[in-house]
């Protein structure tokens, strides 16, 4: 392993140690007091290695300025993003990394549970990655790759761009977010703080992915009211809502339609909450496509199903609420398409082959990008996320710093 990549990896196994977990059902932000233990010490050092700007504000955001070093004026301000928080739906308390050193393509054991077993028939990933050094938790947690890789990515490359002013870039930015599992981790930021003109989020998968596409969201509720009576004197009077919900969720589409049976560009809807008592009963939806206008239709079917259900329980009744959530970036992308171009050139210049493909998901940069910074997403290695196989390859951050340092100096030639 070379200086480059030791660095990276001892960066990443500290960072993921610290437990920065986020709470959905916090109204607070950040969702977690917990996520400004990582980025403190991502504050302090920044600082250490000449940062001079660096600070975390109010909300939990880290923010810090790598000056121009070009002769050139007027050069884009280029942000680079990623965000501290862990996913809700596995532990990332006590996480504790191992490096598995000259991966030679052996199944992975987890020791902390040994039922936990990371093989290639399940990660077909892995068998690219023979000869790398991964790094996977012990089988108790998550690794938090999903996003500690980004943060340790972005960290390595501003010591690497102050340590070599002779790489010519213009003004760089640097943006630690929380809350981004949670949906809410550009909610409280300021923009002006930021003062960025393009920007790129460290949060996708594999070697060479470049995402400028996401799901178009909304977050859309169901709440089924029926009449409550005394169990004991019932007939003809009580509409039980458990009844009136159950037979709701049974009538949903079987395939084609939930995230378990869709894949590639397919959109779905998926009940992630579920809510009842006698009088009143709820479910909570997800709604995503690539497409912004089949949102409404999806909609539209949970609709039709809710009337045919109230159909067969007289006195029921049902309400819904539509939340917007996040738009596909690739309506601000397309305005400028330079900004995945250059980050093209950047990775054929390193020897990587690009991969461009779309997020089953979003990322702070679909949020970005509608407020005034077009954001497309680069790989990190981080893989099998949000689980306990979770797992990345310290190459695969390394290749992503050598992109970026590319990617900074396509920019300056071409300013």
């Amino acid at each position: 392993m070379n200086e480059l990549a030791k660095n990276v990896a001892e960066r990443f196994m500290r960072y993921v140690q610290i437990d920065t977990q986020s709470d959905p059902n916090s109204v607070s932000f950040p969702s977690t007091e917990k996520q400004k233990n990582l980025s403190n010490i991502l504050v302090e050092e920044l600082l250490s290695v000449g940062v001079n700007d660096a600070y975390i504000d109010e909300h939990g955001y880290v923010f810090g300025t790598l000056p121009s070093t070009s002769a050139k004026e007027n050069l884009e301000t280029i942000c680079f993003c990623s965000h501290v928080d862990t996913a809700p739906d596995c532990s990332g308390t006590d996480v504790r990394p191992i490096l598995h050193a000259n991966y030679q393509g052996q199944d992975i054991i987890l020791p902390d549970d040994t039922t936990q077993v990371i093989t290639i028939a399940q990660h077909k990933y892995l068998s690219e990655r023979i000869g790398d050094d991964i790094i996977t938790a012990s089988g108790m947690t998550l690794l938090g790759a999903d996003d500690k890789a980004g943060v340790a990515i972005i960290m390595q490359l501003a010591a690497e761009l102050v340590n070599n002013p002779t790489i010519k870039h213009g003004d760089i930015r640097i943006l630690f977010t929380p809350d981004e599992e949670v949906g809410r981790g550009v909610e409280m930021l300021d923009m002006k703080k930021l003062n960025a003109d393009v920007g790129y989020t460290l949060d996708g998968g594999p070697r060479g992915s470049l995402e400028g596409d996401t799901f178009s969201a909304n977050a859309m509720t169901i709440r089924f009211h029926g009449i409550s009576a005394h169990p004991g004197y019932a007939k003809g009077k009580m509409v039980n809502a458990v009844k009136v919900i159950s037979h709701f969720m049974e009538s949903l589409p079987a395939t084609g339609f939930s995230p378990e049976t869709t894949s590639g560009s397919e959109g779905f809807v998926h009940p992630y909450n579920l809510k009842g008592q006698l009088e009143t009963a709820s479910v909570d939806f997800l709604i995503r496509d690539f497409t912004t206008a089949n949102l409404e239709n999806h909609q539209a079917v949970l609709i039709e199903l809710a009337d045919a259900t109230i159909a067969h329980f007289p006195g029921a009744r049902y309400e819904t609420s539509v939340k917007e959530q996040y738009r596909n970036m690739r309506e601000v992308l397309d305005t400028k398409p330079y900004i995945e171009e250059y980050a093209v050139e950047a990775m054929h210049r390193v020897g990587i082959k690009p991969k461009q493909d779309l997020v089953r998901g979003g990322t702070d940069g679909s949020r970005l990008s509608f407020m005034g910074l077009p954001c497309p997403n680069l790989f990190t290695g981080e893989m099998a996320i949000h689980g306990k196989h979770e797992y990345v390859s310290v190459q695969d951050m390394e290749a992503a710093i050598k992109t970026c340092i590319e990617l900074v100096q396509v920019y300056e030639e071409k300013g």
